[in-house]
């Protein structure tokens, strides 16, 4: 099957999806305390329509975050092209591919897969579908919510180990 990956690592690697990675700390990021209460709703950050323009931007990633016990969310907003790799994007299978560490969910647009968009544990590579028939243009909003851990006992820093596009051609 032929596949183009496009590294969201890097500054050109974003430029092809036309988006640029920006990150905050907390589970409800600005809010006391970091949005950690007894019982909460969810996050907000996690929808597509969040503003997150007072975010800062990552760069280059790993944007290592240390903060002992905490979330940090990692947000973008991509647009399919026109071609990649000389092929047309048209009808094509996308995933994102990442590995935080420690912990981590992937939401696409809002929701986050029960089976597949849960970072298990330490270090665990992912993969998520975002869609098996772009379409040129198509836009999509990617946020990645990771957690130092063990939970119980947080040590090192908090970072995504590498993100990826992969646009796949099936028969």
């Amino acid at each position: 099957m032929p596949r183009v990956t496009v590294d969201l690592e890097d500054p050109s690697g974003q430029s092809i999806i036309n988006g640029r990675w920006r990150f905050a700390i907390g589970y409800i990021p600005g809010e006391p305390n970091e949005g950690l209460t007894a019982q909460g709703e969810g996050s907000p950050a996690r929808l597509p329509g969040y503003d997150d323009s007072g975010w800062e931007y990552c760069g280059e990633l790993p944007a290592r975050i240390s903060h002992g016990f905490s979330f940090v969310w990692y947000r973008i907003n991509i647009t399919f092209p026109d071609t990649i790799g000389g092929r047309s994007t048209a009808g094509v299978r996308v995933q994102f591919e990442t590995c935080v560490d420690d912990y981590g969910e992937i939401w696409i647009d809002g929701e986050c897969s029960r089976d597949r968009g849960v970072i298990q544990g330490f270090n665990v590579p992912q993969r998520v579908q975002i869609t098996d028939n772009a379409s040129p243009g198509e836009q999509h909003c990617i946020a990645v919510l990771a957690a130092n851990g063990p939970l119980a006992a947080p040590g090192g820093a908090i970072h995504m180990r590498y993100a990826n596009i992969a646009f796949e051609w099936t028969p």
